[in-house]
Formats: structure tokens, sequence, C-alpha cells
């Protein structure tokens, strides 16, 4: 009993008749009935109503089946049941009102899904798809393109109030830019020439110009898109929450309509009590709930891929971090250049900068940030190899040059030793022509929330948070004693990462981190949250969760969250299911007619919907994304 999209082109009123036919065709076959019957043909609408009822539940029956033969559990039973039984009493009034009971339910959960979808939704209609682009350099003549078309260094032109297309930088001296769909910040971003400015980004009052620093399959904006495009098509993992009252509400339901038949020996007293056992709230409350808490959590920069991701999240007991860009902002600050073998340090810092601009570290980014604050010119290699987490490997001139962890310096220039640094700085390690040439001693501090995220997950009850990385184990200790945390492992290749966290008892395991070394331990963990916001990395493809905003503190939001929705989705259950026996025991003494029933279990279901979808609003006290005051904040002051 599934519903169609309506075809484009048609009136509202047509697209809500082709979305919803089942409840349409039911209020039609009952009105038609009831004509029938007042006009005097009774037999008539008794089998047009009778074999419509029939021909529903046998629907139901199919696709029930089709559920168990997946491995599933059908939560139909009840409904098909009901409407048998309403039919076979002579009931149809109510066989027709528990059709349309069940037809309008699922319509009315289509359409709280929609409404609560409507911030993932509004990501998708604001993709952009053109771009203009001026046909030469400085020229006024602009043409325009297929976003696709457009090339690392077009010049674009963005008029008022129109999306940047792609990733660029601002060639007008000053411009605004609405920025909340990127990063969920409500006030305009001020931009000075020669900023960058994200594509997703709305423009303000005035046309500007930019150059195009990303293709568009590269750009900011795109690979959001494609997350929220999956994480809005992802069917969430309801069952297992449905499954947990399915069975036990069945057979309590079916006892308790056989003992008021058998007490009173009216079989009529078995359809009254079925009629208000409708699986509705089984069936709505958790998919509601959770499309709601996605909704939620896109307004807050975080996007969940699926709603079992909210489960495994809510009932985490360990939080596993990477260190350099996540729990440090990964913009490490060179601290000393110790040269070695007879080399410069100017000549060291050139020669690794030269190599390290072919390397996608962060650390490579802050080697050529040095280098240019000392007007240091970078050589062009003849050939370059950059060696996953360990380094990066480049001919420039006549000379061979190494970069990276000492392990692998070590490998190319067997005199590579050790340095001795302070807690919380880190080394890079250079070789040049097989000899060791030195170090560069860099500084990446901790992020100035992390240590307020950290106590925010204690407040939540985790237990357990560690911390993997591949740097040295004097940069591992400084940062982890820094921040207050008690386990970590240094010098971690990604496979030494995914073993640990296989490795941990306390289930389940959320993993953090950023970069395409994090990617398989992301996969691997109950949880992967992936810090995006710097782009869509490997780890972001392979994450459950990413955040999209560059801040550490979302971490603690994303539990709260999850938390709060896995909550409503069972206080909307249970909500359900109460209002249901209570109703059902009532029936039972031939109080509620099966007419009447059928049109009361109506309202349980509407007061289940309207229940799951508090989770699409904030928790009381939460003012939104703008930071005013997150939910870090909130679970701080409550410690």
């Amino acid at each position: 009993m599934t519903t169609a999209p309506p075809p484009t082109g048609r009136s509202p009123a047509a697209g809500l008749l082709a979305r919803y036919w089942l409840v349409a065709l039911t209020i039609v076959v009952g009105v038609v009935s009831a004509v029938l019957a007042l006009a005097g043909a009774a037999t008539v609408a008794a089998w047009l109503a009778g074999g419509f009822a029939l021909l529903v539940a046998a629907g139901y029956t199919v696709r029930m089946i089709r559920t168990l033969r997946g491995g599933g559990l059908g939560v139909d039973l009840l409904a098909v049941v009901a409407i048998v039984a309403t039919v076979v009493v002579g009931e149809l009034a109510a066989a027709i009102i528990v059709v349309l009971m069940l037809a309008g339910g699922e319509a009315l959960e289509d359409y709280a899904n929609r409404r609560a979808r409507r911030e993932l939704d509004a990501l998708l209609r604001r993709d952009p798809r053109t771009a203009h682009r001026y046909v030469f350099d400085g020229s006024t003549a602009v043409e325009d393109v297929p976003i696709d078309e457009v090339h690392v260094g077009d010049i674009l032109l963005v008029r008022p109030a129109e999306v940047v297309p792609v990733d660029a930088v601002l060639l007008a001296e000053h411009a605004a830019f609405d920025v909340s769909s990127i990063t969920g910040e409500s006030l305009p971003a001020e931009k000075q020439e020669g900023d960058e400015v994200l594509s997703g980004s709305v423009n303000g009052t005035a046309a500007v110009r930019i150059r195009a620093t990303q293709v568009a399959a590269d750009s900011q904006y795109q690979q959001i898109v494609a997350l929220v495009a999956q994480a809005s098509k992802t069917k969430a993992r309801v069952v297992r929450i449905a499954d947990r009252f399915a069975v036990p509400f069945t057979v309590f339901s079916l006892l308790l309509g056989g003992l008021a038949w058998f007490v009173s020996g009216d079989p009529v007293r078995f359809a009254e009590v079925l009629v208000l056992a409708s699986p509705c709230p089984l069936i709505i409350a958790a998919p509601v709930a959770f499309i709601g808490g996605m909704s939620r959590s896109a307004k807050s920069g975080i996007i969940v891929r699926n709603g079992g991701v909210f489960e495994r999240l809510a009932r985490a007991r360990t939080v596993v971090f990477d260190k350099t860009g996540t729990l440090t902002g990964g913009r490490p600050i060179l601290m000393e250049v110790r040269a070695a073998g007879g080399f410069e340090a100017d000549e060291l810092l050139a020669l690794a900068a030269s190599a390290e601009q072919y390397s996608s570290h962060v650390l490579a980014a802050s080697v050529m940030r040095a280098a240019a604050e000392r007007s240091l010119p970078l050589l062009p290699a003849v050939s370059a190899d950059e060696r996953a987490t360990d380094g990066v490997l480049a001919r420039i001139g006549e000379r061979t040059v190494a970069v990276g962890k000492l392990s692998f310096v070590r490998s190319l220039a067997p005199d590579a030793r050790r340095e001795p640094i302070a807690p919380g700085e880190l080394a890079v390690y250079v070789a040049v022509d097989g000899v060791y040439a030195g170090a560069l001693i860099e500084r990446d501090p901790p992020r100035e929330n992390a240590r307020d995220m950290l106590h925010g997950l204690a407040a939540l009850g985790i237990p357990h948070v560690e911390l993997l990385t591949g740097d040295a184990q004097e940069t591992a200790a400084g940062v982890a004693a820094e921040l207050g945390i008690d386990d970590y492992l240094a010098e971690c290749l990604p496979a030494d990462k995914v073993a640990r966290v296989a490795s941990i008892a306390e289930r389940p395991v959320a993993m953090v981190g950023d970069g395409v070394n994090d990617a398989p331990v992301l996969a691997s963990a109950d949880v992967g949250i992936a810090m995006g916001a710097k782009g869509a990395t490997a780890a972001s493809e392979s994450a459950d969760v990413v955040i999209l905003v560059d801040d550490i503190g979302k971490v603690v939001e994303a539990v709260a969250i999850s938390r709060r929705t896995v909550t409503i989705a069972l206080q909307s259950i249970w909500l359900g299911i109460a209002a249901s026996v209570v109703l059902m025991c009532i029936a039972a003494f031939g109080v509620i007619p099966a007419v009447v029933g059928a049109l009361l279990q109506e309202v349980v279901d509407l007061a289940t919907i309207l229940a799951a979808l508090r989770a699409a609003r904030p928790a009381p006290g939460d003012r939104g994304p703008s930071g005013r005051r997150s939910a870090l904040d909130h679970q701080l002051e409550q410690r």
C-alpha cells in the first residue's frame, strides 16, 4: 500500500489524489455504499463495501508475507484480522472505517515525513545548476553554462541573492554572504577581496565577481547535497524498534478479543476489540521521529545518513577521537627548524616545502605556509609520490627529498634520529639523498572548545573516551594530558585504528575523524562521525554522521539529538499502545461500537504522529544552531 509522488504538471489537488489514491478510493466506496443502502439496495452496498475491504486486506496480507520473507516481522497482521473480522460479523461500516484508518494513517505518515524533511529538501532545491561565466577575464560579456563546465580559474558573476555555484575566491573589494546552509550561522559572513567563498553561500544585495578554485564535483555545496540526498533517500531502520512491540502487542490484542468473545458469546466483541488494535502507532512513530531528528540535525549542520544511526549513537558507550584536524584545529604552527647533516635551516625548509606541495596532509600546508612567511620559493618536482599516512617522496631537481614520519624517513635514511620534543609538539622529519637532513618542530594546539566538548560527553554519561593518532608518542601524550584523556594510542596506522576500535569492550563505539586515513576506521566503527567542514573526503563518504561545521562541539550535539530522537520515538510508540490498550479494554465490555472504535483509533494515530513530530523541533532551552545556546552549553549547565 505504498504511495507514489504526483506526476509533474498536475494541480495540487490532483497531485494529492494521485499520491493518496487509496484514501480517496476508500472515501468514494464508503459514500457510494451509504447511498446504495439508503436507496434500498442494502445487498449491493454490502457486497461493494465488504468486497472492497477484503481486497484491501488481501493487499496488506501480500505485503505482510513479503516482509516476513525479507526477514522482518509483518506488523499488518492486526489490521488484516480487524478488517476480516468486521466483514464477517457484518460490521461493514466499521470495516470501511478501518481501511480508511490504515490508508489515512499511512497518508499522515507520508505527510509528516515530508514536513519533517523540509530542511533536507531545502538543500536539494537550492542546488545551483548554472553559472554566469565571463567570456574573457575582465570582459562584461557573460554566458550561462552548466556548473559542470566551470573550470578552475574561470571568472564568474554572482548576482544578488544568487547561490554561489562553486568554491571560489572573492574578486570584489568586499561582500556579504548568507552561509546558513553551510555552517548553520544565521548572521551574514563579511568577506574581503581574496577571501574564500564556499559554494552554497547566498550572495547579498550586490553583484560580485569570483574566481573558481574548485570544479563543481569537488565544491563544498555539491558534496553536501550528495550527502543530503543519500541521507534523505535512505530508509530509516525502523523495523527493529517496531519488532520490540509488534509480537507482544499482537498476542495481547488477539487474546483480549478472544476472551471478550468467549465471555460474552458475541463474536462482534472480537471485532470491536480488534478495530482498536491498530498497528499504526508502531508503524508511524519511529519513522516520523527519525526523519524529524534528521531534519533537526541538518539545521545544526549535522547530516545523519539514516534513522538507524540515531539508535546506535544514542546508546554509545565509547567515543574515540583522531587528533590532527579533529581534537586539534589541523593548522599546525612551525616552532623550530632543526637542520642536520650540514644543511642550513632555510635550505631545509625550502626543500621540505617543495616536496610537501604535492601532499594533501594538513602538516604539508603548515610547512608551505612557513616557507612563504620566510619568502622561500617552492621548487617544482620532477616526480612526487605521496605515501598515505607516512609522508611524501619527491625528486626536486637533482635531489631526492623525503618528508614525513620518522619510520618513513628512517627507511630511506638510516641515520635519522628521533628528535626530543616538548609535550604537544610534533616533528616532521626530512631526508635528502638518503641522508638525514633534520626535522621541523611544529605544534598543533587543541581546539578552544575541545575540553568543554569532552566535559559535555561526560555529562551525557559516556564513560569512555580514547585518542588514536598516527603522531609520535610524545605528541599524543601532550595533547591527551592537556585535554584530560587517560587512554590514547600513538603512531597508529589505519589498520591499527581499526584493530583498536574492534577490540573495545564498551560498545557501541563512535569514532570521530576527518582525514583520508580515518576512512577505514570510520566505516568499521559502530558509528563513524566525520568532521567534513573542509570538504567531503573519503572520511565523509564512509561515515554515518557528517558534521558540516568546523566545530568539535557538534559531537555532543549529535549525541544529544540522537538520544532525544530515540526517546521521542519510544514515547510516541508507548503513547499509541497505551491509548489503544485502554480503549480495547473498554471495548471488551461492549461499550464502544466498532464504528466508534475505528474513529477513536484515528485520534490515537494522529496523537502518535504529533508526538513523534517533536523530534523535528529544538529541545526546550535550545535556541538553535546559531551558537547562542548549544546542546553542549545545555549539557554543561546540567553538571
